[in-house]
């Protein structure tokens, strides 16, 4: 009886060493992974790079790449699509998170959250913007242009490019619908250039710019009715909707939660949308984005290129924007100051942010904040639109 009982101990020892991982993550490349997610992690907390997301993102790549915990499987989402006659059986936790992901769900959603939040009062007031926060989409087509010389493929061109917005969600969106292998990558890079605004633009900015042009004082905006408040996102849904369909997902959800906040009889649901939804699916999108980053997809050559090309195309983007701000002084006789073209890229409101600090350090009687939302709410407009005109083009 005694050796019975050794006999079953050692045999139930040796399953539980047996099932143990250790082996697996230090013989595979997931242990390069996990250290990738540690140091994400260290720069979300510490040094607080978009710590809402960035946080979340890194922690859902640190449980990926776990062997055996198995929460995430790429095979029921092979080939672009999601395989339900496998879901039941196989599905882990992240697996059913993504799903708002790969149906597209939380990008919109997001889009309600940021609409709700932001003032459009700068755009309406100078409309104008609009032509900054369009010009400083060059850099998605540039880097789409370049990423298809590399010998990608349109649609996984089209999802490195869309990085150039600096508009997370509208990259997941994009990628997960033309490139979903590429979901990891692209919305890493993304969300990294995001937070690395304020580090990425000013030396772009001061090179393009001189000192004189950066001091320049802008007039102050006129004010902006609360009619004209309400009307706005009304008219833009209706016209970007039967201009693009493809982009009615981000516009509509974007103008609803502005609409939400001005229209002053939904307190309650602007609230809402800014706080516990926003929250919500900030969680659900950074784990399971931060899922999809398996040492497979992610420890290879085509990382490293969609990195550099996402770099690119926000450089171009911001300079594109700069440039037009140059010509917009020329053409107003100096009344324009080209720092607040920087901010047409989609990071609201750091984009605008930046152009505010960059333009107090020249001259401390500088405020261009209000100035910058305006390109910056075009920004946000204008990278929907080249999603919806990628979406449009490629999406089988």
């Amino acid at each position: 009886m005694e050796t019975l009982l050794n006999l079953n101990i050692g045999d139930t020892i040796q399953k539980f060493l047996s099932e143990m991982m250790f082996a697996e993550v230090i013989t595979s490349g997931k242990w390069i992974m996990i250290l990738v997610a540690c140091f994400f992690l260290y720069l979300a907390i510490s040094k607080q790079f978009e710590p809402l997301l960035l946080l979340p993102i890194a922690f859902g790549m640190l449980i990926t790449n776990l062997p055996g915990a198995e929460m995430y499987h790429t095979e029921l989402f092979a080939g672009g699509h999601v395989h339900w006659e496998e879901f039941s059986a196989t599905a882990g936790l992240l697996d059913y998170l993504y799903l708002g992901v790969k149906l597209g769900i939380y990008p919109p959603l997001i889009f309600l959250a940021v609409g709700a939040m932001t003032d459009f009062g700068p755009l309406i007031a100078n409309p104008k913007s609009l032509l900054l926060g369009a010009a400083a989409q060059l850099g998605i087509f540039a880097a789409f242009f370049l990423a298809l010389g590399a010998g990608m493929t349109p649609e996984q061109a089209a999802s490195v490019g869309i990085i150039g917005g600096a508009d997370g969600p509208t990259a997941i969106l994009v990628t997960s619908k033309l490139a979903p292998d590429l979901l990891g990558p692209i919305a890493v890079a993304a969300y990294s250039y995001m937070a690395l605004v304020p580090v990425i633009q000013p030396p772009i900015m001061k090179l393009l710019t001189t000192k004189q042009e950066r001091t320049i004082v802008m007039e102050q905006l006129r004010p902006v009715s609360k009619t004209e408040k309400i009307c706005f996102p009304i008219i833009v849904t209706i016209f970007v909707t039967l201009l693009l369909p493809s982009a009615a997902p981000l516009i509509s959800m974007l103008m609803l939660g502005n609409l939400i906040k001005e229209s002053g009889v939904t307190e309650r649901l602007a609230k809402t949308a800014t706080n516990e939804l926003c929250n919500i699916v900030t969680i659900f999108l950074g784990v399971s984005v931060g899922a999809t980053a398996t040492a497979e997809a992610f420890l290879n050559l085509q990382t490293l290129t969609i990195v550099a090309m996402g770099l690119l195309a926000f450089a171009v983007g911001t300079a594109g924007g700069v440039l037009l701000g140059k010509v917009m002084n020329w053409v107003t006789r100096g009344k324009v100051n080209p720092l607040i073209g920087s901010a047409g890229v989609s990071a609201v409101p750091m984009a605008a942010r930046v152009s505010q600090k960059v333009g107090q350090k020249e001259n401390p009687k500088n405020f261009l904040l209000m100035h910058a939302m305006g390109p910056n709410v075009a920004g946000v407009i204008g990278s929907a639109v080249a999603a919806g005109v990628f979406l449009s083009m490629f999406m089988k």
